[in-house]
Order: C-alpha cells, then sequence, then structure tokens
C-alpha cells in the first residue's frame, strides 16, 4: 500500500503564556539603553574610543550605536557596559522603567 502525501497541510497554531510586548514598546526599551550607556559614558569623561578599546569594538560601531544608525547586538551591549564598568541588567531595568512611563 502506497500513500501520496503531497496534498497534506499541517497548520501549527503557537499560544504565548506571557503578554508579548509591543513592538514600540521594545523599541523604546532599545532607545533607553543605547541612551543610558552614551549618558554614561559622557558623565564618567569616557572618549568613544576609550570604550572602543575597553570593548574590542571600533570607534565607528560605537558611534553607530550611540547615534542610534546600527540596531546593536546583546553581544554589543555586553561588552559597551563592561567597559564603562556597567551591570547590563540594571541598565535594562532602568531603561523598561522609563519606557514605561513614556508610552
Amino acid at each position: 500500500m502506497e500513500y501520496d502525501y503531497s496534498n497534506i497541510h499541517c497548520q501549527h497554531f503557537f499560544r504565548y503564556d506571557f503578554p508579548v510586548a509591543k513592538n514600540q514598546f521594545r523599541e523604546a526599551v532599545a532607545t533607553n539603553v543605547v541612551k543610558i550607556l552614551r549618558d554614561e559614558r559622557k558623565r564618567r569623561g569616557v572618549s568613544m574610543n576609550q570604550v572602543a578599546e575597553r570593548s574590542g569594538l571600533s570607534q565607528g560601531m560605537i558611534s553607530l550605536v550611540e547615534h542610534d544608525l546600527r540596531n546593536p547586538t546583546l553581544d554589543t551591549l555586553l561588552r559597551i557596559a563592561d567597559a564603562l564598568e556597567l551591570d547590563l541588567s540594571k541598565v535594562i531595568k532602568r531603561a523598561s522603567k522609563i519606557a514605561r512611563t513614556k508610552t
């Protein structure tokens, strides 16, 4: 007995048991994370070149991230935070609080 499986269609339904953040909120958090890192860098008197050197990233990448021209990866954010001796989880928490008040 031979079966023809070419016409079988499968449908998958996914259900999230947790609320999915709206795009606007996620974007606001991401923007605020970068702003906090930039403001901390300036407050501490650290140049982009120094952050680049400490993080192993290029000065150009630091500039692109700070000017919101690149969407940084988690690794990039971790490197920048580490170069500034900041705990990225605390930065994200702070950015989330700011985003909640503005969205």
